[in-house]
Formats: C-alpha cells, structure tokens, sequence
C-alpha cells in the first residue's frame, strides 16, 4: 500500500521534531502535528522559560553582594511584567526556529489536534491521512489533585503567564519543579513556603544534597513544611487563599502553586481505535525499540514515563528515525549515567549514582564530600556554602556517582558527566591538574574520604 507518509509524528516537542527532522534528513517523508505549541513544555511552559526565570530570580544575590567588592547601588526595583514579557518575546522567536526546522528539513507541518483512527491513519483539522508509522510524542500534562478548592490553585502552566507577582505563595510539590519555583519566587522578592506531605523533598537525589540544599533554602529565609499536605483551599472576600493542612493548621496564600506530578497528554488521542497498551500509571508502553503494542505506533518522550528530561527525549528521537531510515546508524539510547541539574537556587548538579544506589546496588564505597564557602562569597556577608561529593567503588576506584551544590553546578557536572561516562577512575580525578582558582578543582583535590 502506497502511504501519504513514511512517519506521522503526533506532537511538535523536542522529541517529536528531532525525530521528524532527522528522519526527513534520511529521505523519509514526514509530517508533524502539533495543537497547542511548536517546541513543546521544554520550550514554552518548562525548561526554558523556567530558566530565564531563575536568571531573574538570581540577580536579588548578585545586587546584595555586590557592596562588597566596592560597589554602591540605587535601590533596586523589580517588575514582574517586564519580566515576563521579555520571556515571552524569548519563547515567540524560539518558536519560529522550531518552525524552520521543520519546514527547511522538508517536514510537512499540521497545526491542528491530530487523532487516531487507525494503525496506519490519522485525522486532523478534518482531513485523514495514512501513514507507514505513527509516533506519538504528545509529552506530560502538569495535574493537580482534586482536593475541594482545587480550582484556585495553579500549575506551572499558569505560572509563567502570572500577570504580576503575587506577594504570598505556597508551593505544594518535592521534586524538582517544586523547588525550582520556590526559588524563583522566593529570589523575585514574594513570601514563600513550600509544603510536601514526605519527610524531605528531591526523593532519588542523594541524601547528602538533599540535607545540604534543605539548609541552604533555610538559611535563606524560606519556609520548608516537610510531611505537610493539603487538605482544601478556600478563597476568602478579599481575594486571597485560606490554606487547610490535614493537620488542621491553616496558611494563607495570594497563590496555591501545584507541582505534584504529571501525568501523560493522550487526551483524545484515539489509542482506542489501536492495539496500544498503557502501563500501570498510565504512560504508553513500548518496548526497547519505542514500538507500542500496536507495531506501527510508536511511542518517545514523556509519555513513556521512563527519563522525563528533554535530552533524553531528544536522544530518543533521534533512536527512532536512525532505526527506521538509516539502520546502519542506529545505536541505542544508553540510560545509564545521565547528568541533570536542578534549577533551584543554590543549583543542583548531578550525574551517576547516589550513595544509597552505590550501597544498595552491593557496592564497597568510599565517600569524598567537600563542604565551603566559594571564593566569590568571601568579601560578602553571605554565608552560604557549596557541597561537592565522589562516590567512589572502592575496589576498582571507578568514580559512581558525582554530585555537587552550589553556583553553577548544571555547568560543571556536564563535563564530568562525559568523565563518568567514559569509566573515569578516582585516581584518573586526582591526577587531573584543577583549573585555579575556581569551585570546580575541588572535585580533582579532595584526598581524603570521609568516615563511615
């Protein structure tokens, strides 16, 4: 049967457009279609905008610490608004690249909601067309639980088009969206109070960073209520937010941000004119090739649930259209030792495996941590600190795992991550000549392991 497509890719993020991109780049004849966004959550309600705004944020530590190396500053003012058109502006033209490449890799592009009306065709904007494969790249949706009031809080999707800054804001969430927006919002100047129902948030990071960055956000000024959950939220007269807690204790709030979860995008989509399976929470199930249940879907991204990162999404990608058009490049995607950052502020950097994992996966480990105060801070009054730590195997000195907290962490922990990946040894780190002075030789000149 004669196809209008080789591929038929369902949604225009970063995994949806690398693959689309470079399968047309391998002679395929490829179509996109994309409802809301071109660019997806990273480029328009995550990653991206996410960042600008913890650059704005960041600037609060940079003004405060500038009087100490001779400079006296007018009061400084900050305006949501300019902020967040700027943003805007940021995110329009990032959407017309995404748009060329598309267009100049000679991809067909539908804006419209495409839907699924069989295994080999789908329809959008009222038209059917027919197509060899179909990928489903449709990405996450933030969710907020149904709790009596849940209509007066927020997720991240609002939060970027927040239209001024709100004075009083809880975060509820203890992952890494959470925390980012609890730094941004607490570094733009509002009262912040982030609640998790757990007994400390980032579960999975090591146990180290997380204490560190607990007592760094502390010392700061926000306020953390740890197995803390809601339990309704009321809208008063005045227009703020009366805050329930399962505990009885009650908060109030200008702004209830939820980052809770989110939960895979297949509204509408038509999965039940296929064979494709979901698993247990819900995400599309694939097997190692990305293909569904059904074989000609398959399946890439956030909503398989598997590494929710945009890298990740992209290398997976990039899997599928190399297997389906150009086999002889196809290499599988490797999961194992992928580096990633928290935006929170002090940043997170990691990459590798955390104590616990080390321990837990029979491991003999040695620990090097390096706790101090970075350079920049000591003609400042800020006493902040920056936490470096090597879980090493000690049998072979095969550096696991490397995690650091601090300024510029995402930065640093890239380079290493391409060390661990490369099966780097502690005393390959220790024979490494540090660049000085800088934060980053600490992690090429700690000696001496700790105790335990």
């Amino acid at each position: 049967m004669a196809y209008d497509f080789d591929l038929y890719v369902i949604g225009a993020g970063s995994g949806g457009v690398r693959a689309a991109r470079f399968a047309a780049g391998f002679g395929a004849k490829v179509a996109v279609a994309e409802s809301r966004y071109l660019g997806g959550t990273c480029v328009n309600v995550g990653c991206v905008p996410k960042k600008l705004l913890v650059y704005g944020a960041h600037f609060a530590d940079d003004f405060e610490q500038a009087s100490g190396f001779g400079w006296t500053l007018g009061q400084a003012q900050f305006d949501w608004p300019t902020l967040i058109a700027n943003k805007d502006r940021e995110i329009n033209r990032l959407n017309g690249i995404y748009r060329n490449l598309l267009v100049n890799s000679g991809v067909t592009l539908h804006e419209g909601h495409a839907k699924i009306v069989d295994p080999h065709q789908v329809e959008v904007n009222g038209e059917c067309f027919t197509a060899k494969n179909i990928l489903i790249a449709t990405g996450g949706w933030p969710q907020i639980p149904e709790i009596p009031g849940h209509e007066h809080a927020i997720s991240s999707n609002q939060a970027f088009f927040l239209k001024e800054l709100p004075e009083r804001v809880l975060v509820v969430g203890g992952g890494y969206i959470a925390v980012e927006f609890a730094g941004i919002f607490h570094g733009l100047g509002a009262q912040t109070t982030l609640v998790y129902r757990g007994e400390m948030f980032l579960r999975g990071f090591d146990g180290s960073v997380r204490k560190h960055l607990q007592e760094e956000l502390t010392k700061r000024g926000m306020d953390l209520q740890f197995n803390a959950d809601i339990e309704r939220i009321d809208k008063q007269a005045d227009g703020s937010l009366k805050v329930t807690l399962k505990d009885g204790r009650q908060l109030e709030a200008d702004c209830v941000f939820y980052a809770t979860g989110r939960r895979p995008m297949l509204d509408n989509l038509g999965l039940e004119n296929t064979g494709v399976k979901l698993d247990k929470k819900g995400f599309v199930e694939v097997d190692d090739l990305y293909q569904t249940a059904e074989p000609s879907i398959l399946a890439l991204g956030d909503v398989i649930g598997r590494v929710q990162l945009t890298p990740v999404a992209l290398a997976e990608g990039m899997a599928v259209a190399r297997r389906l058009f150009k086999p002889e490049q196809y290499r599988p995607v490797d999961y194992k030792m992928i580096p990633t950052a928290v935006f929170s502020l002090p940043n997170i950097g990691t990459v590798g495996l955390t104590e616990e994992e080390a321990r837990e996966a029979g491991h003999e480990v040695q620990i090097f941590e390096s706790r101090f105060r970075p350079m920049k801070l000591t003609l400042t009054e800020c006493q902040e600190r920056t936490l470096m730590k090597l879980v090493v195997d000690a049998k072979t000195d095969k550096v696991l795992g490397c995690h650091m907290v601090g300024p510029e962490a995402g930065e640093i922990v890239q380079g290493l991550a391409i060390a661990l990946k490369a099966g780097a040894t502690k005393r390959d780190f220790d024979e490494t000549i540090g660049v000085h002075p800088t934060a980053a030789e600490e992690f090429v000149t700690m000696r001496t392991p700790v105790a335990g």
